[in-house]
């Protein structure tokens, strides 16, 4: 795929040069713009060189509060368990009505699988919920910070836990994780949808009841269903191509046994927080960690708060991040290139510093490194660090643009 280096007017000045991306103008001396240019209405394009690193910088900043440009995060192949070049996700989600103007990698992912390591919420639809991040790396366990975007467009980042709760009759019935195996020894309880596949995994290493679920609609952030189908005392229940498989083990597989044939059943699924005004999640994407909190860089204290490894957080290296405003209506997708003579890459405080002097207020880092990639106008714009080129990921946001 060509570049848009190729196609950028090179513009440089040996006095100082500001590039006002943000209601914060960004001054620097001798900054180096390769390329700047307005993608739509309310979204802009710019990348530049900053000698102090040195750092080649590509940055898209956008106005959330424009109706016809949303953000979309997508699975490679659409798939809880794959992996696909930022390009290609974008290049096959342009079609009639819709134009991907920018796309990011996003979410740390299992090199082996592609299943992204955090929550996962896309279109409003929970495509993964975790308690505990799925993680290897992190030097104790804990939920990472995800970004998130609300019913009503506004964005967050915080520490969510899925919070899943099933009610038959009156007994309620505390849900460990949507489609994903829970990891406690003792009890628990995991719904399982067709994002899942078709069955529910085996497992082997405890007893386990599961019932299969008819879905009956949806009442606010409350799934509604009916108890249909025959109980399994075995894990490996087929599930149904509209419905779901509750399953559950230890303590908790009493209360699966208790549901009648035809019971209904309402499903909870929720983010701890929750989001402002109770708001439903319309996108939920994981990353690690934070690194602005309150307009404060906060990457020094990561590997404290989120288990950080130092490999990581405070060597330079390929970045991807995403960040908005205090007020909440401009975003910014930072990628910045690394392990090269042109550009070093960054540390994680270097990388809050940069979203800071954008204007971000809070501001997430994405997955790294080989992963890092931007992709405008279907031309990947900055030079990925995997000798091979553009690494397959496990999935990327999208900034696109309605037509209709």
């Amino acid at each position: 795929m060509q570049s848009l280096h190729d196609a950028a007017v090179r513009i440089t000045s040996a006095a100082a040069l500001c590039l006002v991306t943000s209601p914060v103008a960004i001054c620097a001396q001798s900054l180096d713009t390769i390329a700047a240019r307005t993608l739509a209405p309310g979204v802009a394009y710019h990348q530049f060189v900053d000698p102090r690193g040195p750092w080649i910088v590509s940055v898209v900043r956008m106005d959330l509060r424009r109706a016809d440009i949303v953000l979309r995060q997508i699975r490679a192949h659409d798939s809880l368990r794959a992996r696909e070049r930022t390009s290609s996700m974008a290049q096959r989600t342009t079609g009639p009505g819709r134009k991907v103007l920018a796309a990011v990698n996003a979410d740390f992912f299992d090199l082996v699988s592609g299943e992204s390591e955090n929550n996962q919420v896309i279109d409003g639809e929970w495509w993964k919920g975790l308690k505990v991040t799925d993680s290897p790396y992190d030097t104790y366990d804990n939920v990472h910070a995800q970004f998130a975007i609300d019913s009503a467009g506004r964005p967050s980042i915080d520490r969510f836990l899925f919070d899943g709760r099933v009610w038959a009759k009156t007994r309620m019935t505390p849900v460990i994780t949507l489609n994903a195996i829970p990891t406690g020894t003792h009890e628990g309880a995991a719904l399982f949808t067709p994002r899942y596949g078709s069955a529910t995994p085996r497992d082997t290493t405890r007893r386990t009841v599961e019932a299969p679920l008819a879905a009956a609609g949806v009442l606010g952030d409350t799934a509604i269903y009916v108890r249909r189908g025959a109980l399994a005392e075995a894990s490996g229940t087929p599930i149904p191509r509209r419905g779901a498989v509750l399953s559950a083990y230890g303590a908790r597989a009493d209360a699966v046994r208790a549901m009648a044939e035809g019971d209904t059943v309402r499903v909870l699924l929720a983010t701890l927080p929750r989001l402002a005004r109770g708001r439903a999640p319309a996108l939920i994407i994981g990353g690690w960690p934070r690194i602005l909190h309150d307009g404060r860089n906060v990457a020094g204290t990561s590997a404290v708060v989120e288990g950080t490894i130092s490999r990581n957080a405070e060597v330079r290296h390929p970045r991807t991040a995403v960040g908005y405003s205090r007020d909440g209506r401009v975003l910014w997708l930072l990628v910045v290139d690394g392990r090269s003579a042109r550009s070093a890459g960054m540390t994680l405080v270097e990388l809050a510093e940069q979203m800071r002097r954008l204007g971000a207020w809070e501001a997430l880092n994405f997955d790294g490194g080989g992963s890092t990639t931007m992709v405008i106008d279907g031309a990947i714009v900055n030079t990925p660090s995997d000798a091979t080129g553009e690494r397959a990921v496990g999935s990327a946001l999208l900034l696109l643009r309605t037509t209709r």
